[in-house]
């Protein structure tokens, strides 16, 4: 296979299992509190939001859970991905380095997304629940949830951050096409919301504030559940497939990563392609560098505090120990949207305390300058999300072309950007801008934050 493009698998060969790392970490991370007692949570404090199956996958402590048949049946649609080799950009690049990229986009929704939403509308649906609610950045995980919804007979209801609901209408249309009922956030539907709109009436909105808004509409309902697309155990948990096949699709071609690179905004495109090659990693078999990349407007990792908060903005959920930035803090409209929160999942945030991954920021401009290159040679025009990972990718690509080093670099391209079209207008006519890290934006969200022993 010297000249091969793309890498791929037989459905036989889609992986019948998650992978959940948690047993293999050198310790375990800390456990969720009760907003009110802050005593670590028990099932029946999420069971008004969630199906108790994805409460047991959320605190397993098994390192392989079974994918039922039934979500089998719907990833077949799509699943394996393909693995591709950027030949076509290492070329333009002049790297001795070779890039591989698995791409994600070939799901019915264009993203890794679904990999999570059709487990969770299955579980929930043979549980009983009716109507799913959640939250949505760029419309990615609306679109998902929308989905996998239809697939299972179930009623769903979106907030989608203001700010990329008036950036992607199209992602709003392709979400109501599925049946869904989609609300721009800060919404006048939910006490939150029109709590957020009396403070700041051209609010543009946060995954924080939507997330308070789907909260807030499902836990009184006995019919509704909540559905979270990124951030908690068991969505990285579903997303492993990523990283599994990948595993297989690298070893036909004889190749093993030196550097792993994904997009980080809650976790979950990273954690799905990572986990498998760090379980890999801490067993002695391969010894991969593994990289987050973030946006510089929204750095989490590379500067937030790693404490318990709020996962939502209004202060509803349980506190979770992760990277922060404030609960109250509303990033700059990136274009990004799903990159857009305050916080790190609180897996990623404590592999990367324990130091088996690293982490860097990367200004939305040198992102999409790289998203372009890759555009005219693989042809692919990636979201606006793994263009950080992108970047990233590219600017080790032009490190080894300094010094000679021939490194395998991987990453997921977790979806498409076919609806970011008016991100790309954006950065073709030079209007778009570099949002600075905001000191005093942060400093202000972090001084509402719990102070807990």
């Amino acid at each position: 296979m010297a000249d091969y493009t793309k890498v791929t698998l037989d459905e036989s060969e889609i992986p019948t299992q998650w992978y959940n790392i948690i047993p293999d970490l050198p310790t375990p991370p800390p456990p969720p509190l009760h907003p009110g007692t802050r005593e670590p949570i028990g099932p029946e404090d999420l069971a008004p939001l969630f199906p108790m199956e994805l409460i047991k996958q959320e605190v397993s402590q098994e390192s392989y859970i079974d994918i039922p048949g039934e979500v089998l049946d719907v990833y077949r649609l799509w699943r394996p991905s393909p693995l591709y080799r950027a030949r076509r950009l290492e070329k333009l690049l002049d790297t001795p380095a070779k890039i591989f990229y698995k791409y994600e986009g070939v799901s019915p929704a264009g993203s890794h997304k679904p990999n999570t939403s059709v487990p969770q509308a299955f579980y929930n649906a043979q549980e009983g629940t009716k109507k799913l609610t959640t939250e949505t950045g760029a419309g990615q995980w609306g679109s998902a949830l929308a989905f996998a919804c239809a697939q299972f007979g179930l009623e769903c209801e979106v907030w989608q951050v203001r700010a990329s609901y008036d950036q992607k209408p199209d992602r709003k249309t392709m979400m109501e096409v599925w049946g869904a009922t989609v609300h721009p956030s800060p919404s006048e539907v939910t006490e939150a919301g029109r709590q957020i709109l009396a403070l700041d009436p051209d609010s543009p909105g946060s995954l924080g504030i939507a997330i308070s808004e789907a909260v807030m509409r499902a836990a009184p309902d006995p019919d509704a559940k909540y559905a979270l697309g990124s951030v908690l155990n068991h969505v990285l948990l579903h997303q492993t497939v990523i990283g599994e096949e990948a595993l297989l699709q690298m070893a036909k071609v004889d190749e093993t990563p030196d550097l792993l690179v994904g997009c980080t905004g809650g976790g979950s495109n990273f954690g799905g392609l990572s986990f498998p090659f760090l379980r890999e990693k801490l067993a002695g078999k391969m010894d991969p560098t593994i990289r987050c990349v973030e946006p510089a407007a929204c750095p989490s990792l590379t500067k937030g505090e790693y404490r318990y908060d709020f996962g939502d903005t209004i202060g509803m959920t349980p506190l979770v120990k992760m990277h922060t930035l404030g609960h109250g803090f509303i990033p700059d409209p990136i274009h990004a949207g799903g990159l857009r929160y305050h916080g790190m999942s609180p897996l990623v945030s404590h592999i990367y305390e324990l130091g088996l991954v690293e982490a860097e920021a990367i200004h939305q401009t040198e992102c999409f300058e790289g998203a372009v290159t890759f555009t005219k040679t693989e042809g692919i025009l990636p979201a606006p999300e793994p263009t950080h990972a992108i970047a990233a990718m590219i600017r080790e690509a032009n490190r080894c072309k300094e010094t000679g080093e021939e490194k395998t670099i991987l990453t997921a391209l977790c979806g498409h950007g076919h609806f970011d079209l008016r991100s790309y207008e954006v950065y073709l006519d030079g209007s778009m801008v570099d949002y600075e890290y905001p000191e005093e934006k942060v400093a202000a969200a972090m001084q509402d934050v719990p102070v807990v022993a």
